[in-house]
């Protein structure tokens, strides 16, 4: 008796900590097929080009747990790296409106897809597409269609600044994630995005304003998108139309493997990160065995949707 309650001990903690699970092995995969995976540039540079990805992840989470979908995030990422340049070399602007004009623009983008969505009741998938045409659109109108490097003096900190052992772009992102994880399990509004995704008829019943909620999830998300952006630039030192393409089918998919129900209702901020560095594994292994990048997409699609069943089936038996 005692020997199967240990089994079943075992295999409860296995159905309700998977991604962990799947991550830990996916690890050990890694150092297995590579012997530079653990070295700390390898590591940290993990760290550093997730930072962008976490963040839009991590709105895009909200905007799903209400049963909603964005697709303008990457173009929003796009505007932002570009707006943040742009405000630096052609008006020579400060670093703080710099910062804060992107951020405002993806609040104010996001605000057009929760009204769109939220109060005219059209549909997220076609609302936000059209969004992520024209967003897209007036980051090559600002640029003429061409990378603007932005002053080395201005960016440079926040890309290869360390503090206590870790890239400052590394705790930016911890911090996110632990503000959504605190929004998530501690505040009203993490709660009810939840129960709008799970049941909105229900909540707007009760005299919840379903709709304030739904439209405080796009504001978020082109805030994220937004801040993904400057880090961007950050990065990589210039603001391009080009940067972001299709950024947010990989945040989509992150939200997804981590547990996120597509229909609303579910989602985990720390297993959402899991989801991120699911994927930045799977290529940077890749890229370390010198894979070429088409057969990276074909391999990378099969484990996510390997991922995705192993959840729907794990909801199953629950």
């Amino acid at each position: 008796m005692e020997k199967t309650g240990r089994k079943w001990d075992v295999r409860s903690f296995i159905k309700h900590n998977n991604m962990y699970v799947i991550f830990a092995a996916l690890l050990v995969v890694c150092v297995f097929l590579s012997e530079d995976f653990l070295t700390g540039n390898n590591l940290m540079n993990i760290g550093r080009q997730q930072a962008g990805l976490t963040m839009i992840s991590m709105g895009l989470l909200y905007v799903i747990m209400t049963g909603g979908i964005d697709l303008a995030s990457g173009s929003v990422m796009a505007l932002s790296s570009v707006m943040v340049t742009f405000c630096l070399t052609t008006h020579e602007m400060g670093m703080a409106a710099a910062v804060g004009i992107p951020l405002l623009l993806g609040g104010l983008f996001g605000l057009l897809s929760g009204v769109l969505v939220s109060w005219l009741n059209m549909a997220p998938f076609i609302v936000t597409l059209a969004i992520q045409i024209m967003v897209r659109g007036l980051a090559f109108m600002i640029s003429n269609g061409n990378p603007v490097l932005a002053p080395a003096d201005t960016v440079e900190g926040l890309a290869s600044g360390i503090f206590l052992g870790l890239p400052v772009l590394i705790w930016l992102a911890i911090a996110v994630v632990l503000v959504f994880w605190f929004i998530q399990h501690y505040t009203t509004f993490g709660r009810m995005i939840l129960a709008v995704g799970s049941n909105d008829t229900a909540v707007y019943l009760a005299g919840i304003r379903v709709k304030w909620y739904r439209t405080g999830t796009y504001i978020i998300a082109g805030i994220c998108s937004a801040l993904a952006g400057i880090i961007s630039v950050s990065r990589t030192g210039i603001g391009t139309p080009q940067v972001g393409v299709a950024i947010e089918s990989d945040a989509i998919a992150a939200c997804v493997i981590g547990g996120a129900n597509m229909m609303g209702g579910e989602g985990d901020v720390f297993k959402t990160v899991i989801g991120v560095f699911v994927l930045a594994l799977i290529r940077n292994i890749m890229n370390l065995m010198a894979v070429p990048s088409y057969p990276q997409d074909v391999i990378k699609g099969i484990i996510i949707i390997l991922a995705v069943l192993l959840q729907t089936l794990t909801s199953r038996k629950k």
